[in-house]
């Protein structure tokens, strides 16, 4: 068996198309252009990076603004984040070091040694910054955070500063219905161990329970901060749904009270 024939097999294995395999010498790269380090942020670039850019400085802010808000410390571990000049190199990518991943515009992966962040410079860019390094931020702080609050953090993150965490789009999918009101259900959320296990409902509901906690009242707010502080040493907390039900019988009516008074304030 040639060299040739043997990789030809190898790329039908992890799924690449004729044409990648036709080019299997071509390896995608990381991008490699451009380079900046921004306190915890390594960032790589296909294209030049300015050296003040409106984004970059708001992904900086954020590193504070998250420590501030959930009251956790700042970490010194780098967030390697690498910007890719199109979609379909991003793809390309992907598909050759990550083939288990699926389709998506942004990626924040974690392995035993490096946080990284994969994303491209398209329109939603922003978006997709805030949200996945507000994931490395939390890694790299935060131990088996547990995957629904992992996500509903991101969601709050990654809208622009000034509105307070409302993810407009989430809001409007959790009241879309009025003849079928959502059931909250922080248990249910609290067994999610896969992404694959969560749909866009999932994530509004994740958002939904995040935000509750962040800005309907102080108590809910110290019960988040603590149950993070807690995981941040390396202990186990008990549960947020059995936290909130102490502090609140009606919690659950709550956080569906609390996301019906912010669709009104959208109206």
């Amino acid at each position: 068996m040639t060299a040739r024939h043997w990789i030809a097999i190898a790329c039908t294995a992890i799924g690449l198309s004729i044409d990648g395999c036709a080019s299997w010498h071509a390896t995608p790269a990381l991008p490699s252009r451009s380079h900046m380090v921004l306190d915890q942020l390594d960032i790589v670039s296909d294209t030049p990076l300015p050296q003040h850019h409106r984004l970059l400085e708001e992904l900086r802010a954020q590193r504070q603004m998250l420590s501030t808000k959930l009251g956790l410390p700042l970490s010194e571990e780098p967030i390697h984040v690498y910007l890719f000049a199109s979609g379909e190199k991003l793809a390309a990518y992907m598909r050759v070091h990550f083939p288990g991943l699926p389709a998506r515009r942004a990626f924040f992966v974690e392995s035993d040694t490096k946080l990284n962040v994969y994303a491209y410079w398209g329109d939603r860019v922003a978006e997709d910054l805030r949200h996945e390094v507000a994931h490395g931020y939390l890694h790299s702080v935060v131990p088996n955070l547990p995957l629904w609050l992992d996500e509903g953090l991101a969601e709050y993150f990654e809208v622009s500063r000034g509105l307070d965490g409302v993810n407009r789009p989430h809001v409007d999918q959790l009241t879309a219905d009025p003849q079928r009101p959502w059931q909250p259900d922080l248990e249910r959320l609290e067994q999610l161990r896969d992404t694959e296990e969560m749909t866009q409902a999932e994530y509004a509901q994740s958002w939904a329970w995040t935000h509750f906690m962040l800005e309907s009242s102080p108590q809910r707010l110290q019960i988040l901060q603590g149950y993070l502080q807690t995981l941040a040493r390396r202990q186990t907390p008990e549960s947020l749904s059995i936290q909130l039900r102490r502090a609140d019988a009606r919690y659950q009516q709550n956080v569906a009270q609390h996301v019906s008074v912010l669709h009104q304030s959208l109206r």
